[in-house]
């Protein structure tokens, strides 16, 4: 019997207490124990950027999913402008898009055309192209630049 390990986490503001397998990655915790399916898993090694979460380590730590991003039937901003844009296609990327960029603006608001399409270039998409999602990017931080409230 592989022993577990209780940890507690913090996610999208709401306490969990689990037991896991040191060997279980974070996103299969999340997705098993905490039953957020927002965050997706893709390549099953961290490269895609499919399972993105925002992160302060995790034990005792806050951590944010993509169901942490909209504020009650409110959309985070950048939620509204991959809508607006039509940043996605499939879908099965977007969560990863949206904690990327949220984190990516909430560190630096003033993104220049360059820092995006380094930022983007970091998670895969087979669908879109890329544009709609560096249209989307764009559309927040402009908007951010007029009103910086979120």
């Amino acid at each position: 019997m592989i022993e577990k390990i209780d940890i507690k986490l913090n996610i999208n503001g709401r306490d969990y207490a689990v037991q896991v397998e040191a060997r279980k990655t974070l996103v299969d915790v999340i997705r098993d124990e905490c039953g957020l399916t927002g965050t997706h898993i893709g390549c099953e090694h961290g490269v895609c950027g499919a399972c993105t979460v925002i992160l302060d380590d995790a034990e005792g730590k806050r951590i944010r999913t993509v169901e942490g991003l909209a504020d009650g039937d409110q959309l985070h901003p950048v939620q509204s402008a991959f809508i607006e844009h039509h940043a996605l296609q499939c879908g099965f990327c977007t969560p990863g898009f949206l904690m990327l960029t949220v984190n990516a603006l909430e560190t630096n608001p003033n993104l220049s055309d360059d820092d995006i399409l380094d930022l983007l270039s970091s998670n895969l998409c087979r669908c879109t192209g890329y544009q709609n999602i560096v249209k989307a990017v764009r559309s927040t931080v402009a908007e951010m630049r007029r009103s910086p409230a979120r």
